[in-house]
């Protein structure tokens, strides 16, 4: 399987710079993963595609302002931190611009001296451990220096760092939005639970191995970055009961269904739990809990697409990426939905 075989064309005019005034405004494609029909709605319609005695299953991860512009100290070269994962307290997985200069020992420094750092060794993939310096609370200063670490095809500024969160999220620890989950109002999940549609929350902190480009010809050769993932007793116990009682499991974004996937057993069984996981879904992935999915457009021969072509089948993500750039969809984070059912 070829990484060259999940690319599309599409024009850059599609690359959504800015979410919709109304969250549940946005396009809404449904598409039957059997069949290969297509239809189109807008997203507030997602609740007409919801039963009674389904589960929902959201990622309930909240986003830190995890971009830092800083200095060398010494020389006062400019230097962007990314915080990744937290290691010990103090201590970070990051991703450095400029990454060549930035070997073991060199100090940086941010917001005029509020915030000092020093590289303590790289490791996986060329991503360095940083060590902070600080006074006071290391969450308070992140927020007085910190921006929200919007996707590099993002070129414009964020009013609202809000827009860049979830209604639902709750604890901190991604580098980025689980996008798919944008797009709901806490209106709109009032008016689903009152249908009878059971909310299951899980934490899946979404860092580099989501977003890292595939850079090997051979999809199967692929390495994720892990990602630490959380699932409460009683989340597992929510979705174990919908599946025993023939109800679906719908997840929110890719981050929800890798989280519930890795949680599973060979029988399908979601366990409480949490750790690190590198799970990586490509076609061929036979799903052990997911029915269905609620997801936005992904990029060309990404990790994301790949996993949307093992539930739904190539011939159809592709076929429909395709309608949905003829009709002028918008793409990526604060673009538009799919539900594959």
């Amino acid at each position: 399987m070829k990484t060259a075989d999940f690319d599309y064309e599409l024009p850059q005019e599609l690359i959504a710079q800015d979410p919709l005034e109304q969250r549940d405004s946005s396009r809404l494609l449904i598409l039957d993963k059997k069949t290969g029909e297509r239809t189109h709605r807008i997203f507030h319609d997602i609740i007409d595609y919801l039963h009674e005695g389904d589960c929902l299953v959201i990622n309930n991860t909240k986003v830190i302002p995890a971009r830092l512009i800083g200095e060398r100290e010494g020389t006062g070269g400019k230097v962007e931190v990314l915080l990744l994962k937290r290691k010990t307290d103090n201590v970070w997985e990051t991703l450095v611009k400029p990454g060549k200069k930035a070997r073991p020992g060199m100090r940086l420094s941010f917001g005029g001296g509020l915030l000092h750092a020093e590289v303590q060794e790289v490791v996986d993939e060329g991503n360095r451990l940083i060590r902070f310096e600080y006074e006071g609370i290391f969450e308070e200063i992140l927020d007085q220096l910190g921006q929200m670490p919007l996707p590099p095809y993002i070129t414009h500024q964020l009013k609202d760092k809000n827009r860049y969160q979830t209604v639902y999220a709750k604890y901190e620890g991604s580098a980025a939005a689980p996008t798919a989950g944008l797009h709901f109002t806490e209106e709109l999940l009032q008016q689903i639970q009152e249908k009878g549609v059971k909310i299951a929350r899980v934490t899946l902190h979404v860092g580099l191995g989501t977003f890292r480009p595939v850079k090997v010809d051979d999809v199967t050769q692929h390495h994720m970055h892990t990602e630490f993932y959380h699932v409460s007793q009683e989340a597992a116990d929510i979705i174990n009961e919908t599946k025993k009682q023939g109800g679906r499991v719908i997840c929110v974004g890719t981050t929800s269904c890798r989280t519930i996937e890795s949680a599973a057993d060979g029988q399908g069984v979601v366990q409480a739990t949490e750790g690190d996981t590198d799970i990586f879904i490509y076609p061929g992935y036979q799903f052990k809990v997911l029915d269905c999915l609620i997801t936005n457009f992904h990029l060309p021969e990404s990790t994301l697409l790949m996993l949307v072509s093992a539930l739904a089948g190539k011939e159809n993500i592709m076929a429909a990426y395709k309608e949905a750039v003829e009709m002028k969809y918008r793409f990526f984070s604060f673009g538009d939905a799919m539900f594959i059912q």
